[in-house]
């Protein structure tokens, strides 16, 4: 492509370098080469920060104390959870298709960026419903910039749908205040068409609500001592 033909990636770099980045990390993020930021860049002041991206820094108290915290949190869970039984596997996928689901008529359709969040909901599906596989269907949502072939290979080991079963995906504009690096591999879109299937996971959405409010849970909330 040459010098002159990269413009949005020189824009990008000025426009990072003019917020105090590196070089190093303006070309990390552009996926381009160091010496190129170098030229693109070299009339912006650029004031160094003390060890801001060196391997040494020393560590934020309050940033240590919270990832020991996620740890122990995360340790607690796991425990408190440990390995979810039939109902239990049923009424968390009802209740990921409520919060991350389509509730229009026809068609399932579940996105999110978050592979573990897909993976689980493919594997519910495929475990309480007869799905034909050939029927589905996997949109990628990415910006412009990013590989999308790549992306589309590791959504389709995700979901386990053939690649041959993908649509055409959807580039974004380049946003430059969202780090590349945090969805490299953008936003999956998982379509079943099957009027059935939807009807039936909305209505255990819904039992599972009527569950809840019925049980005597509601009147043990209603009722807790307020928090000050």
């Amino acid at each position: 492509m040459g010098y002159r033909g990269k413009v949005r990636e020189q824009e990008e770099a000025r426009g990072l370098r003019a917020r105090n980045w590196t070089l190093a990390a303006i070309a990390k993020e552009l996926g381009v080469s160091k010496s190129s930021v170098s030229l693109w860049v070299r009339d912006i002041p650029f004031t160094p920060t003390k060890k801001r991206w060196g391997p040494h820094r020393r560590p934020n108290p309050a940033s240590v104390a919270k990832q020991v915290e996620i740890e122990r949190m995360n340790c607690m869970a796991a425990e408190r959870l440990g390995r979810l039984d039939e109902l239990a596997f049923l009424a968390a996928g009802a209740a990921l298709y409520a919060g991350e689901g389509a509730k229009g008529d026809g068609k399932i359709v579940f996105a999110n960026s978050d592979a573990a969040m897909m993976g689980f909901f493919c594997a519910w599906l495929r475990r309480f419903f007869v799905v034909d596989e050939s029927r589905l269907r996997v949109s990628v949502y990415l910006h412009l910039g990013l590989d999308l072939e790549r992306a589309q290979r590791h959504w389709s080991d995700v979901t386990g749908v053939p690649l041959a079963q993908f649509r055409k995906g959807y580039r974004a504009p380049a946003d430059p205040s969202i780090r590349r690096n945090k969805h490299e591999h953008g936003c999956a879109y998982l379509v079943y068409s099957c009027s059935h299937t939807h009807r039936a996971i909305m209505g255990i959405c819904r039992a599972l609500l009527s569950s809840y409010c019925y049980s005597g849970v509601a009147q043990l909330v209603e009722h807790a001592p307020v928090k000050r």
